[in-house]
């Protein structure tokens, strides 16, 4: 069985809020000094591939949209023993929207090949828009499914379990298809072994311009269906008041001065 698996780097979402900060003019977070991870759903989506490979003996290749820098999530994603990586150099727009990565994304599995079954991470942890799986699956006419926690191959037929608000659905569909996958507690992304981390160096990396997959900056810009209209992180003021007095009764006292007024202002 063929899989592939798209992966998204983002911003650590688990870094100092002092590290956080906001270009106001692009309306995004500036990188700075910040690390750069692979999205957590999207390596659930890639121990997810790794587990049906597997039992099934398949092939899995990861597949990112972005810059050099995306080398080290796909890096990584080859150390969890992925077979093959490749990227496409992002132009122009450092945040296209979900229509135009899915744009691209069709693009370049339609270059790369056939697959069987094509796995993503049910939204992504800078944005969230979880829109990007749902517009590729209709790019390639695929049928798909969202918040998939687990995938059982068997003879070319795929069985899907879903997540619900009210439990759990099972669909069963016959590849290619398209799933999007959230976590579960069977899906934790493996750590690398040091050998592996090793051999992902040695590994080969395609790397592709928008070109090379057929497409121009131009197809993939113009306007989005949606627009950022401000980006700030919240403040708040704090005001902070020391009771005072001689004695702890008259401290107290104070104090019951300044909230009884409060009380029965709720009350």
């Amino acid at each position: 069985m063929k899989i592939l698996v798209c992966i998204k780097q983002i911003l650590d979402p688990d870094m100092p809020a002092r590290d956080f900060k906001v270009n106001a003019e692009t309306k995004e977070a500036e990188r700075g000094g910040a690390n750069l991870v692979t999205n957590i759903f999207c390596e659930n989506a890639l121990e997810t591939a790794l587990q049906i490979k597997e039992k099934t003996s398949g092939k899995v290749t990861a597949l990112s949209y972005g810059t050099d820098d995306t080398e080290d999530s796909l890096r990584k994603a080859l150390a969890m023993t992925v077979d093959e990586a490749a990227l496409i150099l992002r132009e122009g727009d450092s945040n296209p929207d979900a229509e135009a990565v899915a744009k691209v994304l069709a693009a370049a599995i339609t270059k790369l090949g056939e697959f069987d079954l094509i796995l993503m991470g049910r939204e992504s942890g800078d944005w969230g828009v979880g829109q990007t799986g749902g517009l590729l699956a209709e790019e390639l006419g695929l049928p798909s499914l969202a918040f998939v926690d687990s995938i059982e191959a068997n003879d070319g037929t795929l069985t899907m379990r879903r997540q619900t608000d009210s439990g759990t659905e099972t669909a069963t569909v016959t590849g290619p298809a398209l799933a999007l996958i959230t976590n579960n507690e069977f899906n934790v992304p493996r750590i690398p072994k040091t050998r592996d981390v090793m051999m992902s160096y040695r590994k080969p990396l395609e790397k592709f311009s928008l070109a090379d997959i057929g497409l121009s900056a131009e197809d993939v810009s113009g306007s989005s269906f949606y627009e950022v209209t401000d980006l700030s992180i919240p403040t708040k003021d704090v005001q902070c008041e020391f009771v005072e007095g001689d004695s702890i009764d008259e401290k107290i006292g104070v104090l019951a001065s300044k909230i009884q007024p409060v009380v029965a202002a709720n009350s």
